[in-house]
C-alpha cells in the first residue's frame, strides 16, 4: 500500500495485524526505550523496526538499531533517510539513499472520522470548505483524517530537513482525487512559513500521494533536491 505511493528509488516494507511471530527482536537499546511501555506499544515499537531492519536489508545496508533522536524522530544509518508509521493491525518503514531523495514522509490511519475536537486544530478554515466539497464529491472516504495524515507526513519530511517543530495549521493541504479513481489521489501541502533550503532553492510547498484501502488511509511526502 505505502509502496505504491513511493518513487523506485524507495524501499518499502509493511506489516498487516499485530503478530509478533517473524518479527526480528530488538537490539537492547531498542528495547530500553520502551521497557516501561504498555505491551501495545511495545509490540508496535518491535513490528515496525522489524520493516525498517528488512527494509535496510534490501537497501544492502546490514541491519542495525534504530534509535530515537530530538522530538522521538527516528535516527537512521549514516546516508538513509526514512520514516516509520503505525496504527491499529498495520505498520510499514520506507527507506532511501540521501543521493536518490532529501527526505521522506509517510503515515496510515484508520479510514474513520477524525474526531471532533481534533479537526479544529489541525484544520484551516479553508482546508475546511475543501473537506465539504471532498465528502460531497467523493463520498466514502474520510478526508478529515486524510488531512491528518497528510499533515503528519509533511511534518515527517520537514523535521529532517529543519530540526523544528511545525505546527498543523502552518501547512496549508489541498487534496485531490485522480481522475477516474475514487480512493487515491494526490496532496500539496503549501508551507505557511519559510521552508528550508533543498538542492540550491527553497521549499514553499511539499507534494505527496494518498490511497484508501483496506480499511487503511496512507499518505507519502518526497521530497527530491531539483
Amino acid at each position: 500500500m505505502i509502496e505504491e505511493l513511493l518513487p523506485d528509488s524507495v524501499v518499502a516494507v509493511e506489516a498487516y495485524g499485530d503478530d509478533p511471530a517473524g518479527q526480528a527482536p530488538l537490539y537492547p537499546e531498542e528495547a530500553a526505550l520502551v521497557d516501561r511501555a504498555v505491551a501495545k506499544r511495545r509490540r508496535e515499537f518491535a513490528a515496525v523496526r522489524s520493516c525498517a531492519r528488512r527494509a535496510m536489508e534490501k537497501l544492502g545496508v546490514a541491519p542495525q538499531p534504530v534509535l530515537t533522536g530530538e522530538r522521538g524522530a527516528p535516527r537512521w544509518p549514516s546516508g538513509l533517510a526514512g520514516s516509520m508509521t503505525h496504527c491499529d493491525g498495520y505498520c510499514a518503514a520506507a527507506l532511501v539513499r540521501l543521493a536518490d531523495l532529501a527526505c521522506l514522509g509517510i503515515d496510515a490511519e484508520p479510514d474513520g472520522p477524525l474526531p471532533e475536537d481534533v479537526l479544529p486544530a489541525v484544520c484551516l478554515p479553508e482546508e475546511a470548505r475543501r473537506l465539504r466539497r471532498l465528502a460531497g464529491d467523493h463520498p466514502g472516504v474520510h478526508f478529515d483524517r486524510l488531512l491528518f495524515s497528510a499533515k503528519e507526513s509533511v511534518y515527517k519530511a520537514w523535521f529532517p530537513l529543519t530540526g523544528q517543530w511545525l505546527d498543523f495549521l502552518e501547512a496549508d493541504i489541498e487534496i485531490s482525487v485522480d481522475p477516474g479513481e475514487r480512493r487515491g489521489g494526490t496532496f500539496r501541502a503549501t508551507l505557511l512559513v519559510p521552508g528550508p533550503r533543498v538542492g540550491g532553492r527553497h521549499l514553499t510547498h511539499f507534494q505527496g500521494r494518498w490511497t484508501a484501502q483496506r480499511g487503511l488511509l496512507a499518505t507519502a511526502v518526497t521530497v527530491p533536491y531539483d
